[in-house]
């Protein structure tokens, strides 16, 4: 099962579409408040009193069908409304119409305070998805007051003040901004990427997903291209391992290594290649790293190359003896390649790039190999782009390439796109590219050239350790050579990644993800697709 993610604007025309196949809008309504009373009901004790603070929208409907169906149940319950009735209009108004007892307008904060310090819950329903401007006046004032407050909060769609789109607090030029910190969210239907994507993902606590009668068939038309990465959206395109297989038949990874005293993070990436299942991994290691990896490696075959064009200042020594990366290149069977941790930046990472995409083959790009482009981007991209022309001929599946950059890394290869929200940047700098890009961090985004994208939710913070980023490239690249596409192979490494930093837990440090990864790969086969 895949799990699409919705963008406000095209939730709100999911809701259009389901009331065009015949489900009323009150009734989606009717379906939106009875899963926010089932969540409420479960997060307070029968005596507490639960705050329900309504805005003049849908998100205010939803919350006035909560106190009908809560006070039906015998739960003590205030509602508190931001606007007259009278603003109120469709089926918000409607919803309101049906709501048995008392409820109060808010005037001034004086109005919230009292009835704010002897809730046991708050029901934030003030403003959801449709919000486009930061919040001010009376409602910043309920939402600092929510906030400063030891009161559990429950929020309608999203938590009041997030943008659902972009996961960011709203604000503009004159105005920060400010949003609700929920312990938990209902939504509906879809999770949004504000609901995924940092700081929204704290500000949600957690979320809960409600079936609220939209028919499932109007994501063909909505063609969102936008999923939370899970085995669902990439578990069929990898092939585990058949009896009658050969390590052969599962593909070849090449690591390029940097120099002695920098060899230790394409170790990692090499292992962690090798415990994603690529049948063979070489490490391209400078004749001066040779015995140091050696002394390091078993399974992991070592070739020593030298550097290009006999090499020239650092590169000098290292240039005597082994072979050049052409002569690499010529054994086809070779068939994923990754360079960039511990390398070194500059002209060799370049010529080494140039080489590998040239001829065709698959290449993660990642760290120095990421960095000694800054200066000049677009040599890179054309590169690439040359690189997919020649896939063609060779073969399908060749000459993909996966960027790997932190966020300073990708501000120094897309200037112009690092301002903009983390789902926007990571797309638009995918089709730039031409490549699959991961930007990684605790709400990981990867992006294919063509539109599609995946965010990333099992994150683990054991994960902010020196290492772990080059056993995430050393993952892709295994994945890779085991012919799994390369937008797949980015989304299915960083949920291995993630999920083999939790299976560890505390104390992890990055030698410690490639063990864990068996373990994981168990777990996913027991289990199948989500």
């Amino acid at each position: 099962m895949t799990h699409e993610i919705l963008t406000s604007e095209e939730m709100a025309k999911a809701d259009l579409l389901a009331i065009e196949r015949g489900v009323a809008g009150l009734e989606l309504m009717e379906c939106a408040g009875k899963a926010v009373a089932d969540s409420a009901a479960q997060m307070c004790r029968r005596d507490d009193l639960i705050l329900i603070v309504c805005g003049p929208g849908n998100n205010g409907g939803d919350g006035f069908v909560a106190a009908r169906l809560l006070r039906e149940q015998g739960w003590s319950v205030t509602v508190l409304c931001l606007k007259p009735p009278a603003a109120l209009r469709g089926d918000a108004a409607s919803a309101f119409a049906s709501m048995p007892g008392e409820w109060q307008e808010i005037s001034a904060l004086e109005d919230f305070g009292g009835a704010l310090g002897s809730a046991g819950l708050v029901i934030d329903a003030l403003f959801g998805a449709g919000l486009d401007r930061p919040l001010s006046g009376l409602a910043a004032d309920i939402v600092g007051a929510v906030n400063a407050a030891e009161v559990p909060v429950l929020s309608v769609d999203l938590p009041s003040g997030l943008n659902g789109t972009t996961g960011r607090v709203a604000s503009d030029d004159a105005s920060q901004g400010c949003a609700i910190e929920a312990d938990a969210t209902v939504t509906f239907f879809r999770k949004k990427p504000g609901h995924l994507l940092c700081p929204g993902r704290d500000l949600c606590g957690t979320v809960f997903l409600a079936d609220i009668g939209i028919p499932e068939e109007v994501l063909e038309e909505i063609g969102s291209g936008l999923w939370e990465n899970g085995p669902g959206v990439w578990l069929e395109t990898w092939k585990p391992p058949s009896v009658s297989g050969h390590k052969y038949g599962r593909g070849h990874a090449v690591v390029f290594s940097g120099g002695a005293t920098t060899s230790g993070a394409a170790r990692l990436s090499a292992m962690a290649a090798l415990r994603s299942g690529a049948g063979l991994v070489t490490m391209a290691s400078p004749p001066s790293a040779i015995l140091v990896n050696a002394c390091h490696l078993t399974a992991v075959m070592l070739k020593s190359i030298r550097a290009p064009n006999g090499g020239g200042g650092e590169d000098r020594e290292e240039s005597e003896g082994g072979c050049g990366v052409d002569a690499l290149l010529k054994d086809e069977r070779l068939n994923a390649f990754l360079l960039g941790p511990g390398f070194g930046v500059g002209e060799r990472a370049r010529t080494y790039v140039h080489a590998i995409l040239d001829a065709g083959r698959q290449l993660v790009l990642d760290a120095d190999g990421l960095t000694s482009f800054a200066e000049d981007p677009e040599d890179l991209f054309t590169v690439i782009r040359q690189g997919h022309v020649l896939s063609e001929r060779v073969g399908e599946g060749e000459g993909d390439t996966v960027l790997t950059p932190h966020d300073g890394e990708f501000s120094r290869l897309f200037p112009r796109l690092a301002d903009l929200p983390k789902l926007q940047r990571v797309r638009e700098a995918a089709l730039l590219s031409g490549a699959v890009v991961v930007l990684k961090g605790a709400d990981t985004v990867i992006a294919a050239p063509d539109g599609r994208a995946v965010i990333n939710s099992n994150g683990s913070p054991w994960l902010a350790t020196a290492g772990t980023g080059d056993v995430l490239a050393g993952i892709i690249c295994g994945l890779l050579a085991q012919r799994v596409p390369a937008f797949e192979a980015a989304c299915m490494a960083v949920w291995l990644h993630g999920a083999a930093a939790s299976s560890f837990g505390p104390g992890l440090i990055a030698e410690d993800l490639a063990g864990e990864l068996p373990a994981v790969f168990r777990q996913l086969l027991a289990r199948g697709p989500e």
